[in-house]
């Protein structure tokens, strides 16, 4: 039996043995797996997921028990330190000798430190393993214990500096980017798109400093105190985090005298073969084509040729070409790239498609006879990512006038494709190289017969996670052909679907997540898409608010308030209607004046104050409430406002009293949790001053009643509300309300408009009013009577708070102090104050 031996644990020397022992022939060797970290291989792609719930163990691609199983021995905590080529032989740390027939090098890369003066001092980390984020979190637990305010910095503003930007944020510090380079994401993103990201990650709370370069580590007794670029150009930090590039852990290979490249890297050939036939590299220290590949789908693309060639298999080859397209979630902010996302002019024509107030950039990269997709840019929105990478690869037509593939729908945007419209050889899932005809067998063969089997199947999807949603997608329409029926569930934890979910918790009466994910479940611990649907399900259903814990869904819940910029809230109390008296506007202004908050009156016809510090926001909601205000709901996914006109109580043209009937409906839906937010409007005459065909419902008043519209909204993509019934009396308007609402929220996906969620009923408007007017599902009295039942419970948030100090505590700046943040600065501007930096 021969030997083989695997250097390197990381998650390519881990597919290397997952693909090696799936196939014929890996019984007649002896596998040893050498890894330098304590614990077997994780999934480092994901490793920000480690700051949620600090389990290594839900980062494992597979226990110990998998290796012992497979007939693998896995030796962790051990650094090779040669390769003895003549012998065969390798010595660990420990003077330990292994002889082998075979060396495959996984030994990746590790994080580069740029020799900057004062680097060595405490409180400076590199972000790449499970341990260096123990210690970054045990660092900044003191820093918040210790000094209030803290700040962090992160040097470098590629992906992973981004990623660590969020973390240190998620820490409770001030979060710093330092970027070398005049934009971020340098590598992936042009300028355009590069500003687009940087405004969406400011506006989070990222402060971003670019063209700096780093001359000394400043500090103090050891510790880092602060970053000097230049003289007098510093940045004050007590923790820094290093996130500056990777260089391949190619040392084994200049020892034992492998061909190196001029920068680095063991080279390889096509087979994966070094310099020397028995000894393979694959992954991140693997010099291939004089690149080094820095994806999850490349190296394991490079674990399955090397796998192969070992057994045998020589026709197995890398290609000569490698696909660097990739979508990722970064810091809750869509970025794709693929094909050549950046191209000259002479060889092709870029579309683009920009809007900075929505953080939307989408550029497209054509041929100069518009008929191929040649690559492109996604920030802000990378829904049509998936597709678009698959007529880049294929080769498929394109429309004639190719900006239809990125414009919305309303600027001329078209439907360019179906998922079943791909070739089979159309590959799905780069990292695990599945294509859809892989998937479509599994699922016409009866060993699939929904996503998580396809997954399970084919390792669809295990990789990065970026083609999911296609995975999902071509499931679903392959069951459908087959004429089974398709369950959607609403993420790896649940098979369920988001309606099935709504009707368990309100039968059973759940009130706390795990209940329901230890009853109905699949284990785990739950994720970003089923926490915040089953608390806004819990919610809804039971028409508790915020203060509830179970109902909270993100931090503009937790403090009832919507975090700005520069780390302040903003006040939004409820104006019903647009509708104020005089008392109360003064109110307002007092108010204003006193807590020096920046005023405005906004589209939704109230106003709005900016700049309060989270210790204020009670202070000044008691004073508001007193003078009978309440709350907006401006943060939660409910009714915001329903705007009205002046109505024919004062304008000339106008056929109905729209104020009052505007004021009456916003009363009647207040505080209501939705899927998604909700609007309405009410215009007192088809002049249509209320806009009321631009939101979710609207309603336009005509001689004999009024005309009712549903599913139309604003925003990045914009949609007209249809028409649903003529000339109906306030009455039936709230019938017709109350069982429309009331439907939507049992039925629509999470964080789904009514604007697509109408769309996509099947069925249609017809279906819609069969189900609302006609009661064709006879359920109509039960959506009226729920309606109600929310109605009768409402309580606002706000007076709910101030009146119980224990709610008051979460309303400190720090959990161990009473002082105030003093490190927001604000600036006069059109005679208000203005946060600092103004950008």
């Amino acid at each position: 039996m021969k030997t083989l031996i695997v250097i390197g644990n990381g998650m390519v020397g881990y597919k290397f043995c997952e693909k090696l022992v799936s196939k014929k022939g890996h019984e007649n060797f002896k596998i040893i797996v050498f890894g330098e970290e304590p614990r077997p291989a994780y999934d480092r792609v994901h490793l920000s997921e480690f700051f949620e719930n600090q389990n290594a163990k839900a980062l494992e691609m597979a226990p110990r028990l998998w290796y012992k199983e497979n007939g693998i021995e896995l030796i962790t905590n051990t650094r090779i330190t040669d390769i003895h080529r003549s012998k065969k032989t390798i010595t660990s740390t420990t003077e330990q000798q292994y002889n082998y027939d075979y060396l495959v090098l996984a030994t990746g890369s590790s994080p580069f430190v740029p020799p900057i003066k004062g680097i060595e001092k405490e409180g400076v980390f590199v972000y790449r393993t499970i341990e260096d984020l123990e210690g970054m979190l045990a660092y900044a637990d003191k820093l918040n214990k210790e000094k209030p305010n803290a700040k962090a910095a992160v040097l470098g503003g590629g992906l992973l500096g981004l990623e660590a930007g969020k973390a240190v944020m998620d820490m409770g510090l001030e979060p710093h980017i330092v970027e070398f380079a005049p934009k971020l994401m340098p590598r992936q993103l042009d300028s355009r798109s590069s500003q687009v990201l940087q405004l969406k990650l400011e506006s989070i709370g990222l402060n971003i400093h670019l063209s700096k370069a780093t001359n000394q580590i400043l500090g103090n007794d050891g510790h880092i105190t602060g970053m000097e670029f230049g003289e007098d150009d510093k940045l004050d930090v007590d923790m820094l985090v290093i996130s500056a590039g990777i260089r391949p852990r190619d040392e084994l290979g200049k020892t034992c005298d492998l061909e190196m490249g001029v920068r680095g890297g063991i080279v390889v050939n096509n087979k994966m073969q070094t310099s020397d036939k028995d000894i393979y590299a694959i992954g991140e220290v693997a010099l291939y084509n004089q690149m080094i590949y820095g994806l999850v789908a490349p190296g394991y693309d490079m674990a399955e040729v090397a796998a192969n060639q070992i057994l045998g298999k020589t026709d197995i080859l890398m290609p000569d070409e490698i696909d660097m397209s990739t979508k990722l979630k970064l810091i809750g902010v869509d970025v794709a790239s693929f094909g050549e996302p950046f191209m000259p002019a002479s060889k092709g024509h870029s579309i683009i498609f920009e809007n900075k107030t929505q953080h939307l950039y989408k550029r497209i990269n054509v041929s100069l006879d518009g008929k191929s997709l040649l690559g492109g840019i996604l920030v802000g929105d990378a829904t049509d990512y998936n597709m678009l990478h698959q007529i880049y690869l294929n080769g498929m037509a394109i429309p004639e006038d190719p900006a239809q593939l990125i414009l919305p729908a309303s600027e001329g945007g078209a439907s360019f494709g179906d998922v079943t419209d791909l070739p089979d050889e159309a590959q799905v899932c780069s990292c695990e190289s599945v294509t859809k005809g892989q998937i479509c067998s599994v699922i016409e063969n009866g060993k699939a017969t929904d996503v998580t089997g396809v997954v399970s199947c084919t390792k669809a999807g295990t990789g990065c996670g970026g083609c999911k949603p296609m995975v999902t997608d071509l499931t679903n329409a392959t069951l459908k052909a087959l004429g089974i029926e398709v369950k959607e569930g609403v993420c790896e934890h649940f098979d369920l679907s988001r309606q099935d979910l709504y009707k368990i918790i309100q039968v059973k009466g759940y009130t706390k997540f795990n209940e329901v994910l230890d009853n109905h479940g699949n284990g785990g611990h739950g994720c970003e898409l089923c926490k915040p649907l089953i608390a806004s399900l819990m919610a809804s259903i039971n028409a508790d608010t915020a203060n509830k814990e179970y109902a909270i869904q993100d931090s503009n819940d937790r403090f009832l308030a919507n975090i700005q910029r520069n780390g302040t809230y903003s006040v939004v109390p409820r104006v019903p209607g647009g509708e104020i008296t005089p008392d109360k506007l003064i109110a307002l202004g007092q108010i204003a004046k006193k807590y020096d908050l920046y005023t405005k009156v906004t589209g939704g016809v109230r106003i709005d104050l900016f700049g309060a510090t989270l210790r204020q926001l009670p202070l000044i909601w008691k004073e508001l409430i007193s003078h009978g205000f309440e709350s907006g709901h401006a943060y939660g996914k409910s009714l915001r406002t329903v705007k009205t006109c002046v109505g024919s109580t004062w304008c000339r043209y106008g056929m109905d009293e729209s104020v009052s009937f505007g004021i009456e409906l916003e009363n009647r839906y207040r505080g209501i949790r939705a899927p998604h937010k909700i609007k309405g409007g009410v215009s007192g005459c088809i002049r249509e001053c209320a806009e009321a065909r631009g939101k979710d419902f609207g309603l336009i008043a005509v001689e004999g009643g009024w005309n009712l519209y549903l599913g139309g909204n604003g925003g990045a993509t914009p949609r007209h509300a249809e028409l649903f019934a003529e000339q109906i009396d306030n009455e039936t308007v709230i019938k017709y309300l109350d069982r429309y609402l009331m439907f939507y929220m049992r039925t629509a996906k999470p964080l789904q408009r009514t604007a697509a969620w109408q769309e996509r009923l099947e069925g249609g408007l017809e279906y819609l009013k069969e189900v609302i007017i006609e009661d064709k599902l006879g359920i109509v009295q039960d959506l009226e009577d729920e309606m109600q039942t929310l109605v009768n419970k409402f309580e606002c948030e706000w007076t709910q708070a101030v009146n119980n100090p224990e709610m008051m505590k979460r309303f400190n700046h720090f959990v161990n102090s009473e002082e105030e943040d003093d490190n927001l600065v604000f600036v006069p501007m059109r005679d208000q104050k203005m946060p600092q930096p103004w950008k």
